[in-house]
């Protein structure tokens, strides 16, 4: 039986090249577990094809701390392809997703979990952003794109803090680019709504970005035009009867 059906809340964190965030990031989510008032959660770091020392360290944190746990991709597939692994290999009713650059704070998930049962997806909003003039340029530009497209009222849908009811993150059509659009992405779903909360930020202390322009400001606005064509085609059905 995978391990995490044992939990409440699976915390992925998809890593590529992240060697030196490791061990802080393993301490934060460690100390944000073990002192929260929420209890059952555990973190599952998806190694996307690292070509540094992370995933010896990821399985060094792993075998040093209870609750972690790790699956390593054979090659890289990109943020969207990692989430989904993640998704795909996670048990527990909730699944939360949270970057390993530690821009945002595993404490802060705390402010998610309340919404976590009435809302299939309950998303950070980064609240004084510490990023720079021209990044936070391109993430506005970006996200009112976006919004003009889907109509998803999503603030701050590249928030690298959500928390997802399992069974609707498994229904996601996961193709690159796509976790731009986990809130319209949800509302195709039956019952699909959300809840934003705001959440802290701050700067980036080690490692490096990877996104640049293409990936911020070209790519997304692309992959509105995929969005479109997947909304029109989606499929929703619930059963009738059944004798399963």
């Amino acid at each position: 039986m995978n391990k995490t059906a044992n939990y409440k809340l699976t915390i992925i964190s998809p890593v590529f090249n992240e060697e030196e965030n490791i061990e802080m990031l393993a301490d934060a989510l460690d100390k944000y577990i073990n002192s929260s008032e929420n209890k059952g959660m555990c973190v599952l770091f998806v190694n996307d094809g690292s070509a540094d020392n992370s995933l010896e360290m990821i399985k060094k944190e792993c075998l040093q701390r209870k609750n972690f746990f790790y699956i390593s991709l054979d090659k890289r597939t990109g943020l969207s392809g990692a989430i989904k692994a993640g998704f795909d290999n996670t048990y527990s009713p909730l699944v939360g997703y949270i970057d390993a650059d530690l821009q945002t704070t595993p404490e802060d998930f705390d402010l998610l979990l309340p919404h976590a049962d009435h809302y299939p997806l309950v998303m950070g909003i980064r609240a004084n952003r510490k990023d720079s003039a021209w990044k936070n340029f391109q993430s506005k530009f970006a996200n009112g794109f976006r919004k003009m497209f889907t109509h998803d009222g999503a603030i701050d849908t590249g928030c690298p803090l959500k928390i997802i009811q399992t069974p609707y993150a498994k229904r996601i059509p996961m193709f690159t680019g796509m976790h731009r659009f986990f809130p319209a992405l949800i509302q195709l779903q039956e019952g699909g709504k959300m809840k934003q909360v705001p959440v802290r930020h701050f700067p980036r202390i080690a490692g490096v970005s990877k996104y640049n322009v293409w990936n911020r400001l070209i790519g997304p606005m692309k992959d509105c035009f995929a969005y479109r064509w997947m909304k029109k085609r989606y499929i929703n059905y619930s059963f009738k009867d059944n004798n399963l």
